[in-house]
């Protein structure tokens, strides 16, 4: 393999590590937040706000049934807004951020409901504020359960990367794609794939140690 084409393969796999991790921290700064209001806002919940909860939860379904591919093609005007581009890495990141935000949120939402209501109920005997409860009960001991979301959106995000190269948004899945299906280069499509395995894997056993880490109990 020439020296020229490695170095393609290493661009890309920068490339996609790029798009993972800017795409990734976005999503969770933004997702967490939202699956907290999705579950604090519910019915006899501390902020109860039953209308505000089912105009979250009705965009949260939206945002999570729409195909990915379907998803980059439709908001393509909104990425050529943001970033003065419909392609690239950049232009991928736009998509890939606005697929993963609802994803996180469900499952925040779902580490929340295993924290013990009797917890939430001792805090509030003791007069603490509905913040107070978010920032030292419920979110403390639900860390395992959103270390294992965000471990999942990431991973889903290496594979959502890929698809991205379809449509011109660069790193491993565009390589593979441009130089091994186009080229019919089966050593550059066992290349890509396995890059794209190592990275998953890399990825997984960290978030799994994250989650014992944090596991407390």
């Amino acid at each position: 393999m020439s020296s020229a084409m490695l170095n393609l393969i290493l661009e890309a796999t920068l490339d996609t590590l790029y798009m993972v991790a800017v795409s990734g921290l976005i999503a969770a700064a933004l997702g967490i937040p939202l699956g907290v209001m999705l579950y604090v806002t519910r019915p006899r919940q501390i902020l109860a706000q039953p209308m505000l909860n089912s105009a979250l939860g009705i965009m949260t379904n939206i945002g999570r049934s729409v195909p990915f591919i379907i998803l980059m093609v439709a908001i393509i005007p909104f990425t050529r807004m943001l970033v003065g581009s419909s392609i690239g890495t950049n232009a991928a990141v736009v998509p890939l951020t606005i697929a993963a935000i609802p994803f996180i949120a469900r499952l925040v939402e779902g580490a929340l409901n295993e924290v013990p209501p009797g917890l939430v109920e001792a805090a509030q005997s003791m007069g603490a504020t509905p913040w107070q409860i978010i920032s030292r009960v419920l979110l403390p001991e639900a860390r395992g359960g959103i270390f294992t979301a965000l471990t999942v959106t990431i991973v889903t995000l290496v594979s959502y990367s890929a698809m991205a190269g379809a449509v011109g948004g660069g790193g491993l899945g565009d390589l593979g794609i441009r130089y091994g299906y186009n080229r019919f280069n089966p050593t550059i499509m066992l290349i890509t794939v396995a890059i794209l395995v190592v990275m998953v894997q890399g990825f997984q056993s960290l978030g799994d140690y994250l989650v014992r880490k944090s596991d407390h109990k």
